[in-house]
């Protein structure tokens, strides 16, 4: 089994400091949120980031004894994006932006991006859930060449009816994944929005197995794998049947236990479920 952890879990930590210590605490790849590589701004932009730029990140995870995984929260803090937008230039727009995304992603090493950003996707006044299916698949496909090209795989990602209106179950997730009609456009689990599916985790990773390229690990209370009452075990025994060589890449969104506690006993937690489960990482 492979571990990776988003790097947003560092915060303000240096890229170098947060990659050295990711790898200390056993993982072994990194998922970048592009935002972090913008300098703090408050609009981020993918474009902005320079070769310069992308070659420094990608060596100092390297420098680190890590794989860049890919990248997530895909139009978080951007401005003029949107997936679901009844305004077709926004549409264009949006569609070039995931092709800049590939790019960064490739130049980065890494081959899978993470579509959740629920703000960019939610259903806008007036439009129906049917036009909303129909837009998305429109940007999604014209963005599916370069993807092929970049062997980027953009990952759909279900989230919980608390976070967006917009795909949010795996069997919405997959009936737009198989109208894009992309072996590069698959699926993403996350163990937080699992716990709102009528099935438990383990049903849904065997379910969606055709289909899964990616996996989020955390717990329904927002914080790291073992924080909370998810139980892994199960997980990483439905992963295991299904040989599933993907990543499983821990990402949170409360960090009050402290980032140190989060990194170390999150992979810790997760090394020991994977024993349990008769699994090696």
């Amino acid at each position: 089994m492979k571990f990776a952890i988003c790097n947003e879990t560092f915060q303000d930590w240096p890229f170098e400091k947060a990659f050295a210590f990711a790898r200390e605490c056993g993982y072994t790849g990194i998922e970048i949120a592009p935002f972090t590589m913008t300098s703090g701004d408050v609009v981020s932009d993918a474009q902005a980031i320079s070769p310069t730029q992308r070659s420094e990140v990608r060596s100092q995870a390297e420098a680190a004894g890590l794989q860049v995984v890919g990248l997530h929260w895909l139009l978080a803090k951007t401005e003029g994006y949107y997936l679901t937008s009844p305004d077709g230039a926004v549409r264009r727009k949006t569609a070039e932006y995931l092709c800049h995304l590939a790019l960064l992603c490739r130049d980065l090493g890494g081959s899978v991006m993470v579509f959740g950003s629920p703000d960019q996707r939610s259903l806008l006044p007036d439009v129906s859930l049917a036009q909303a299916n129909d837009y998305a698949v429109e940007v999604i496909r014209e963005a599916m060449p370069i993807l092929e090209d970049c062997q980027v795989t953009l990952a759909i990602e279900p989230l919980a009816k608390v976070e967006t209106d917009f795909l949010t179950n795996a069997a919405e997730a997959v009936a737009l994944i198989n109208r894009v009609e992309s072996p590069n456009c698959r699926l993403n689990l996350d163990v937080k929005a699992m716990a709102e599916e009528p099935l438990a985790a383990a049903d849904m990773i065997r379910l969606n197995a055709a289909q899964l390229a990616h996996l989020h690990a955390n717990d329904p209370n927002r914080q790291g794998p073992g924080f909370g009452e998810a139980d892994f075990v199960p997980i990483f025994e439905a992963l295991g049947g299904i040989n599933y060589d993907g990543w499983v890449s821990v990402e949170v969104f409360d960090y009050s236990p402290g980032i140190e506690r989060l990194a170390r006993e999150s992979i810790e937690y997760m090394r020991g479920c994977l024993a349990k489960a008769g699994g090696q990482s």
